[in-house]
């Protein structure tokens, strides 16, 4: 309860919560990705260390803070969780343009959540900053023996698009969830002055309204891949 504040009025206030003193400046991180593939669960595992083995549906989106410190720097992390729905997949231009760090997260053991990553990749084309950092992501690799999609597979995505980092990770085994999220701010701060990081808001808006239908074709090949 936010005392009737708007979704959008909590995010430009910083989640509701007040910057510590000692904070050296915030970044905001979106998570993305098709229904189920287990966003809510990195998150819930990065900023709580809990894992929830039968979690909702995200409905329109949600939001944790963590402090981090890297490079000898405190840093607000603010980690927006989307929904995966299509109807949920109208978050407007100016919530994806706010995030420094976007997570494109598929589930190794279903197909078809890896053939959506063009699907979304779209969706960063089209509103994202060019110079967000870009990390995919293929979860629950505590389900190896269920795998359907093979990490050769993410490599090869992630190579089609420069700067992108590739990673396997599980969040009920907590396996390389501290690592994606760390990693991506490091990406982000060695391009970021520290004024600039000051000067962060975080004006993510959620609009409810139907999306036009994205063509589920790549952009066009850019080299270059690196793992986390």
């Amino acid at each position: 309860n936010n005392g009737g504040e708007t979704l959008e009025q909590v995010a430009q206030k910083g989640g509701g919560c007040p910057i510590p003193r000692d904070t050296q400046g915030q970044l905001q991180v979106i998570i993305i990705g098709s229904r189920g593939v287990g966003k809510t669960s990195l998150m819930e595992r990065f900023t709580d260390d809990t894992f929830c083995e039968a979690c909702k549906s995200t409905v329109g989106v949600d939001f944790k803070i963590k402090t981090v410190e890297l490079r000898g720097k405190k840093i607000r992390l603010q980690i927006w969780d989307t929904a995966g729905q299509e109807r949920f997949n109208s978050i407007t231009s100016a919530y994806y343009r706010s995030a420094k760090g976007i997570i494109l997260v598929y589930d190794i053991t279903k197909k078809e959540t890896f053939d959506d990553l063009p699907k979304w990749m779209k969706m960063i084309d089209k509103y994202a900053s060019e110079d967000a950092e870009l990390l995919l992501v293929g979860n629950k690799l505590d389900c190896e023996v269920d795998r359907e999609i093979t990490r050769q597979q993410g490599e090869k995505f992630a190579q089609q698009i420069t700067g992108m980092r590739f990673c396997e990770a599980s969040a009920k085994d907590n396996f390389n969830v501290d690592e994606i999220f760390l990693k991506l701010v490091d990406d982000i701060l060695k391009k970021m002055p520290l004024d600039v990081i000051r000067n962060e808001l975080s004006n993510s808006i959620l609009s409810l309204q139907p999306e036009p239908e994205i063509p589920p074709e790549l952009p066009p090949p850019r080299p270059h891949v690196r793992c986390c």
